[in-house]
């Protein structure tokens, strides 16, 4: 049979993906099956534990359609290629009723196969146009080809007198492959480069750098799939106020949105652009490789899951360091791989990426607004609202630094902001063991060593509240895990000392521990240069320059660090740096940066210490890039120059009105240098103190939450909420949930005496933050009060609820939380008010009976498939439905009136609104 009559012109890696998504993995075991299996137990769509609903399978057929058209199938409207999707997925859904075994499928052949598909699905083409019916009949033919393939290759397939046909199967597909790549079709051109960048930006980004694993024979990157740890995002419910429909409304959305921990990675599932602030080291750009490599690779294994809303995105990974390096114009889609100095750029089809963007199948991961100069973040936000209005409709994910770009920088593109946490006890322990399995060499005994020093470093961190503090994001975990190697189990323990042991490691000790020959050099000289490239960048506003540039500065300098010249020229030395050092990277050819910005700004504040130049300093305490700067220039100064520096500080702050932000940003700015001041004089710190108490209690939640970055010393400093009204009550307590230590559980329980809803909320909302069984017993011990909503996140909150023995009656249960530990839960508590974000299908008959006395459900949900049949529950009189996902769908509402016979009010997503207006007349519906 000729390949080219079969099918349509799609490649296997297209194709592939797609088929085995509608089919269970095979089980554990052996392969030892003696009978074929029935292709009706397969399927991924049937029985109780299902993996796909139909508007799964629905989707992954429009992807399917989706990728013939482009392949250079004839072009269909808009209308008709959604009419041919529907019509195959009514076919491939017939799957689950063929009687057939997976053997006899293969005995008949693919086309026998489409046609016996084709009439248990009752002919869904009687309504398609000729064109739209010739491509359905050429999508089934080459689905039925790839199905029967996986057949051949499932473990369970043992019938021997197949092997024939099975060889012939994967010849068939195999001369289909080789025939599109040598003769492809116009858009088959854009597919076959696509393959290619893809495979390129997975192997990329599929590797990450953990600090101080090179010190030794370890490998100095470690794959990201195993390395990755999830992150968390937090967001602000305050930005949601005006979907309420009456006071008490607000206040039930609130608490559903409100800032608990979600998984970072999953953002962009439920908004198409989100505005993520994080601080420097909290994973930012890991989180970028990692969303990118979920998207080049068509299989993401367990990930598949979470990760699968990112299937069919292409990923243009833009560092704005990069782009803006040398003040060129930001690049216009057909510049991407250019600008980024890809190997690719130039072997693109013309117009490739702008028909990516067009077709909305975009991923764009813009890394690091906070790296461009401030006088040039107009044009950066200019840049990104022309491309989004140019190209609506694609995925968009933008990082800062919390303080670079104000609260609303992005909000008239419709960007929704998240936050990135702090680590939790938990992720810390999962990194320092991930850790140390990277560092592994095979050696026994030192592997040995290795395991001791690890479980050295959980206990330290679990009971020294000084190292915990520190371990609060990858950067300074890893740190962290280094120096404690490094040191055979001896940690400095303030953030000054952790840097200056690290530099002293990178610098001095890493080049004895890998034996390289080199010429031994004092870690003093070494620092000298280094600290002027870096305050070089620090007073350009840049994070990266021009390799002459660097060389120059280190040329000048060399005459006055004689010590070096044992190196040679200029250009030895940075040459040493670059190789040597762990410090420097050149991200492209002719350009030059530090490992990570926390060094620079380490190095640069050494510099600035060492010109005097705290006039300077002061001077920028308004810009974020040089917020870290001064304080590890106060860390890093002697006593005196730290006193001029703060009252610098002081003096600049005083010189702006009194409701300045900027007056208020140079203030706690002050207070938070307090921290790296070990010695300062009384009358100074009093001033600082002074001037912080002003700002006490916060007149509004964004000034809370700066406040309780400041860190533990603002505990002395809030006040008792007994004077306080609502408002100023309830901002005491977000600043109080916000200071990320275990010190503010006392102050908190006190705070739980409060009676008002808003601090009773806020307190509820704030136990992930805090170690869950001291703040469960201090705090959340005192919030059942039959009013305060109990929002749980983690298997672990209620493991110490029902500790407790509390039982609550408002309960908002998030998807993080399982359906193992949500139905005792239910059992336990009967609540009358449910936020539920697992599938009621997955809840225990128990669970489901405890569900009698509801009065307000809320759920997330994908369609009817999460709605056990038969269920009825008539006290429900008020019922909130949110999407579980971006393309969830509410299909039909008949279950509605007979799950919940006396309802009277549902909440809906306007996308769901037309669909519900089906329902009953008397029912009162609101679209948010």
């Amino acid at each position: 049979m000729d390949p080219a009559a079969i099918g349509v012109r799609i490649a296997s890696g297209v194709v592939t993906p797609l088929i085995k998504k509608l089919f269970v993995r095979p089980g554990p075991g052996a392969g030892l099956v003696a009978e074929p299996v029935r292709i009706d137990a397969l399927v991924s769509f049937r029985g109780e534990r299902r993996d796909l609903a139909e508007q799964d399978v629905r989707r992954l057929v429009t992807a399917l359609v989706r990728q013939a058209v482009r392949t250079g199938e004839r072009p269909l409207p808009h209308d008709e290629e959604e009419a041919v999707g529907h019509a195959l997925t009514r076919t491939l859904l017939a799957l689950g009723t063929l009687t057939l075994t997976d053997v006899e499928a293969v005995s008949l052949g693919h086309e026998e196969l489409a046609a016996r598909l084709h009439r248990a699905g009752g002919d869904p083409t009687r309504d398609l146009s000729a064109d739209a019916t010739h491509l359905y009949h050429r999508l089934l033919d080459t689905a039925c080809l790839h199905v029967l393939n996986f057949f051949t290759q499932r473990s369970a397939f043992v019938a021997r007198t197949l092997v024939e046909q099975s060889r012939r199967q994967a010849e068939l597909i195999a001369k289909v492959d080789e025939l599109i790549a040598r003769d492809p079709l116009p858009g088959a051109r854009d597919v076959a480069f696509e393959q290619r960048y893809l495979a390129y930006i997975a192997k990329k980004h599929g590797k990450l750098t953990i600090f101080g694993i090179d010190l030794a024979d370890s490998p100095g990157k470690w794959p990201l799939d195993a390395a990755y740890l999830s992150l968390t995002a937090t967001a602000h419910g305050r930005h949601l106020g005006d979907v309420r429909v009456d006071d008490d409304w607000l206040q039930v959305f609130e608490a559903r949105l409100d800032p608990t921990p979600r998984p970072a990675d999953e953002a962009l599932a439920t908004h198409d652009r989100v505005l993520l602030r994080g601080e420097a080291g909290s994973g930012k750009t890991t989180l970028i490789q990692w969303l990118a490599v979920c998207a080049a690779r068509p299989d993401l294994g367990e990930n598949a899951a979470r990760m699968g809303y990112l299937h069919d995105r292409v990923p243009f990974v833009l560092p704005l360091r990069t782009l803006t390096r040398h003040g060129e114009r930001l690049p216009a889609p057909k510049d991407f791989l250019t600008a980024v100095g890809s190997p690719l750029a130039g072997t693109q089809p013309d117009g490739w990426e702008a028909r990516v963007l067009t077709d909305a199948r975009a991923l764009v991961l813009v890394d690091g607004i906070d790296e461009v100069p401030d006088a040039e973040r107009a044009r950066t936000r200019a840049w990104l609202a022309d491309l989004i209005e140019a190209y609506p409709g694609n995925r968009w994910l933008v990082t800062s630094r919390p303080s670079a770009v104000r609260e609303d920088w992005l909000t008239d593109e419709d960007f929704t902001e998240l936050t990135l946490a702090p680590m939790s006890g938990a992720d810390v322990t999962a990194f320092i063991r991930r850790w140390h399995t990277a560092a592994a060499t095979g050696a026994p005994d030192e592997d040995q060593a290795l395991r001791a020093y690890e479980a050295q470093l959980l206990e330290a961190v679990r009971t020294k509240p000084d190292l915990g503090l520190l371990a609060t994001n990858p950067l300074m975990c890893g740190l962290v895990c280094a120096l404690h190697r490094d040191r055979r189990g001896f940690l400095p323990l303030g953030r000054k000392d952790l840097y200056t042991a690290a530099l002293s490691m990178l610098l001095i000790r890493r080049d004895r521990e890998r034996h390289m020959a080199v010429p031994e050099l004092r870690e003093e000289p070494q620092l000298q240069l280094l600290q002027r490239l870096a305050y070089w960048l620090i007073r350009n506003g840049r994070t990266a320059m021009d390799r002459t540039r660097a060389v120059t500065i280190i040329g000048d300098a060399l005459p006055a660090v004689p010590e070096l010249a044992a190196l040679g020229d200029a250009e030895a030395v940075y040459t040493h740096f670059l190789h040597r050092s762990g410090l420097l990277r050149e991200p492209g050819p002719g350009t030059v940066e530090f490992v990570h910005r926390t060094f620079q700004d380490f190095l640069g504040a050494r510099a600035a210490v060492e010109e005097g130049d705290f006039g300077v300093l002061a001077g920028h305490a308004a810009d974020d890039q040089w917020e870290d700067v001064i304080r590890m220039a106060v860390a890093q100064a002697r006593p005196r120059e730290r006193a001029e520096l703060l009252g610098d500080l002081l003096a600049r702050g005083d010189s702006y009105a009194a409701d300045s932000p900027a007056r208020t940003r140079a203030h706690l700015l002050a207070a938070a240098c307090l921290e790296h001041a070990a010695e300062l004089a009384p009358a100074v710190r009093g001033e600082v103190e002074r001037r912080t108490a002003e700002l006490i209690p916060p007149r509004t939640p964004d000034s809370a939450r700066a406040l309780g970055a400041v860190g533990p010393m603002v505990l002395d400093l809030l006040p008792s909420l007994a004077d306080l009204n609502d408002d100023e009550a309830r901002n005491a307590a977000i600043a109080a949930t916000h200071i990320h230590s275990d010190a503010a559980i006392p102050l908190l329980t006190r705070y739980a005496d409060d009676p008002r809803d808003g601090v009773r909320r806020q307190l509820m909302w704030g136990w992930s933050r805090f170690d869950c069984r001291s703040y469960a017993d201090g705090v959340i011990s005192k919030l059942d009060d039959g009013r305060t909503n109990f929002t749980l996140t983690t298997d672990e909150q209620v493991e110490e609820l029902l500790r407790l023995g509390l039982h609550p009656k408002l309960l908002d249960v998030r998807r993080s939380v399982s359906p193992e530990a949500v139905s005792p839960l239910l059992v336990a508590c009967e609540p009358t008010y449910l936020v539920l974000s697992c599938s009621l299908t997955r809840l225990s008959p128990a669970a489901r009976h405890a569900l009698r006395h509801l009065k307000t459900l809320g759920l997330s949900i994908d369609g009817l498939a999460d709605v056990p049949p038969g269920l009825s529950l008539p006290g429900v009189t008020e019922l909130m439905l949110y999407p579980a996902g971006r393309d969830a769908e509410l299909g039909d509402v008949e279950w509605v009136p007979a799950c919940f016979p006396h309802l009277q009010r549902m909440h809906v997503p306007t996308s769901w609104a037309d669909q519900a207006r089906a329902l009953p007349p008397h029912l009162t519906l609101f679209s948010y």
